[in-house]
C-alpha cells in the first residue's frame, strides 16, 4: 500500500494555493470544481507523482473545530521534511513566509514552524545526522 493523498483544511483555498505554491514552492497538481466544491491539490516538485496534499475548504463545523483546536494548541497540521532547513527557511522567508518559530535544534532534529495564513501551522523538520 501507498499513501497517495492527505488533506489539510484551510479557510481560503485561493490564499492557501498562493502560500503552498508561492512561499513553500510546492506545485499545483489538481484544480477542478463541481458546483461549489473545489478539489485542489499540491505536490512536491521533487516527487510530482508522489503524495498529494489536498487543500480542502473547512466549510464543515467538524473540520473548522478541529483546525481551530489544533492551531490553538500550537500543533502543526502538516509536517514537511528538509535536507537543508536553513536554506529552505531562507527561501521561504524571501517568498513572504513568516515563521512562528525559527529553526531550533531539538532532540534528534531541527524544526521550524510557520503560519500558512489559512488557519494552520506548518512544521519543517530536518532530521539530525548521527
Amino acid at each position: 500500500m501507498k499513501i497517495k493523498l492527505t488533506t489539510i483544511h484551510v479557510d481560503n483555498q485561493e490564499k492557501a494555493l498562493a502560500f503552498y505554491t508561492g512561499a513553500l514552492g510546492l506545485t499545483k497538481k489538481a484544480d477542478f470544481s463541481n458546483g461549489p466544491f473545489r478539489w485542489l491539490t499540491v505536490a512536491s516538485p521533487d516527487e510530482p507523482e508522489g503524495t498529494e496534499l489536498q487543500l480542502a475548504l473547512n466549510d464543515s463545523p467538524a473540520a473548522k473545530a478541529y483546525q481551530q483546536a489544533m492551531f490553538g494548541q500550537g500543533q502543526p497540521a502538516l509536517m514537511l521534511f528538509s535536507d537543508d532547513i536553513e536554506g529552505d527557511c531562507e527561501r521561504i522567508r524571501a517568498r513572504g513566509g513568516v515563521f512562528a518559530m525559527e529553526p531550533t535544534e531539538v532532540t534528534g532534529s531541527t524544526i521550524a514552524r510557520l503560519n500558512d495564513g489559512c488557519g494552520n501551522l506548518v512544521q519543517i523538520t530536518q532530521l539530525a545526522r548521527w
